[in-house]
């Protein structure tokens, strides 16, 4: 299944030719450098198998993120509903932007082209009235990409996310970015 495309990119579900590609940026350090752990392959292979449902079930999640050209996957892009495990922080049902892109695909610009899409996708087709993101306060790369899709800081909502543990407690701290409907149509205007 086909969720969109640009110029470069196809965001579609997972295909079984994927799983290599999503296991290696789950457990590649530097990839996972902002989140606890990283995955084994039976973990990533679990993951795998959710989204794919997620995705066929209800239209949202983690897409994979393939180079139009080659079908090839370089990583995931998505338009994601919130769980209740982040409340009372983040409201279960609040559609998040995410990604996470193998690290032999960073610095093309390939996550912002498609976050745009998505964001397009989101405001029109899926007709929600705001897509936040959030990342631990220190990830400067996923900072940079919520700026430029033209995402704002909202410094009112920035949560530490429950369940990390001591070890990893610099990882706690996250900050919110969020657009609504009104902000992307003006932008898209200009």
């Amino acid at each position: 299944m086909i969720v969109t495309t640009t110029e470069r990119l196809t965001l579609r579900n997972w295909e079984e030719k994927d799983r290599d590609l999503f296991h290696e940026i789950n457990s590649d350090p530097v990839v996972m450098e902002f989140f606890p752990f990283q995955r084994s392959r039976a973990q990533s292979d679990e993951l795998f198998d959710l989204l794919r449902g997620i995705i066929d079930e209800t239209g949202f999640g983690f897409y994979a993120l393939a180079a139009r050209e080659t079908d090839a996957a370089i990583g995931f892009c998505g338009l994601s509903r919130t769980t209740a495990r982040l409340e009372p922080h983040m409201p279960a049902g609040t559609v998040e932007i995410g990604w996470r892109l193998a690290r032999r695909h960073w610095g093309h610009g390939y996550v912002t082209e498609a976050a745009q899409r998505l964001l397009a996708l989101g405001f029109t087709e899926k007709g929600l009235d705001e897509i936040v993101s959030f990342a631990v306060a220190g990830n400067a790369r996923s900072i940079a990409v919520m700026r430029r899709i033209g995402m704002v800081a909202a410094p009112d909502r920035d949560f530490d996310v429950p369940g990390i543990d001591e070890a990893h407690a610099g990882l706690r701290p996250h900050v919110v970015y969020a657009i609504d409907r009104t902000r992307w149509r003006a932008m898209e205007g200009a």
